[in-house]
C-alpha cells in the first residue's frame, strides 16, 4: 500500500489532576487533558499508554479511545493564529503527535502499525470545554470544531512498546471513502448523509457509542 511515510514525532501521558480557579472560571476542575511528552519507549496495552489516564470515562477512554492521535501539521496554523508561538506538542490533549497525516488523509478503520502496537482507528476526536480551558483560550473548542481539527482516537489491536521516532504506517485502509473530516462533517451537521449514517451504524470498529448516534441520525 503506497503511502505517504508518516512518523511519531512525539508521545505525551498525563492523569487527571484537579485544578483551581483561572482565568475562564472560579470554579476548580479535574481533567486528564493535561499530558506531557515522554523519552524513549513506553508500553500500550488495550486501554492506555503507562502513565496516561482521562477523568470523564462516559466521553474519554475505554478500548476504544485507548489513544488520542494529532496531526503535527495544525501546530505551524494554531501558532500562527492563536500568537501562541511556544505552543507545544500535547496542547491539544494528544497521546501521538503524527508528521504527515490530518483529518483529510485518515479513514474510518485504518489500521497503522506503530512500534511493535497495531492501532485501528475508531472515531473523531470532538473536544470539549476542557480543551479551552487547559490552553486559557476560551473559544478554542470552537475553533476546532468548526475546522474539523480535533484529531482521532484509535483502539489497539496488538500491544507493546512504541517510541518517539518511529513509523506510523498504514497496513490496511477497509473504509477509504470514511475520512475524520467527512465524519466530523456529518456529526456536526455540516453534511446531512443519512444514507452514510446508516452504513456507519454498522461499521464494527467503531465505537459503539457513535455507531448508534449514526443509527438515529439515518432515521432522522
Amino acid at each position: 500500500m503506497t503511502e505517504t511515510q508518516a512518523t511519531v514525532l512525539s508521545i505525551q501521558v498525563g492523569m487527571p489532576t484537579e485544578h483551581g480557579a483561572d482565568a475562564i472560571s472560579k470554579k476548580a476542575w479535574q481533567s486528564g487533558i493535561f499530558k506531557y511528552p515522554v523519552e524513549g519507549r513506553i508500553w500500550l496495552d488495550s486501554l492506555n499508554l503507562t502513565g496516561d489516564g482521562q477523568d470523564d470515562l462516559k466521553n474519554h477512554g475505554g478500548p476504544f479511545r485507548a489513544i488520542l492521535t494529532y496531526g503535527a501539521g495544525h501546530y505551524p496554523v494554531w501558532r500562527e493564529e492563536l500568537g501562541r508561538a511556544d505552543l507545544a506538542y500535547g496542547a491539544f490533549g494528544e497521546n501521538l503527535t503524527v508528521s504527515e497525516l490530518t483529518e483529510d488523509l485518515v479513514c474510518l478503520g485504518d489500521i497503522y502499525q506503530v512500534g511493535e502496537a497495531r492501532v485501528q482507528v475508531s472515531q473523531p476526536r470532538f473536544p470539549c470545554w476542557k480543551l479551552a480551558r487547559r490552553n486559557q483560550l476560551v473559544d478554542l473548542t470552537a475553533r476546532v470544531e468548526a475546522r474539523g481539527w480535533g484529531g482521532w482516537y484509535q483502539r489497539v489491536l496488538q500491544t507493546g512498546y512504541i517510541e518517539a521516532g518511529d513509523s506510523y504506517t498504514l497496513l490496511e485502509r477497509p473504509y477509504p471513502n470514511y475520512t475524520i473530516t467527512l465524519l466530523n462533517d456529518i456529526t456536526s451537521e455540516r453534511r446531512v448523509e443519512p444514507a452514510i449514517c446508516q452504513e456507519l451504524a454498522t461499521i464494527e470498529a467503531l465505537t459503539p457509542t457513535w455507531r448508534e448516534m449514526y443509527g438515529r441520525m439515518a432515521t432522522q
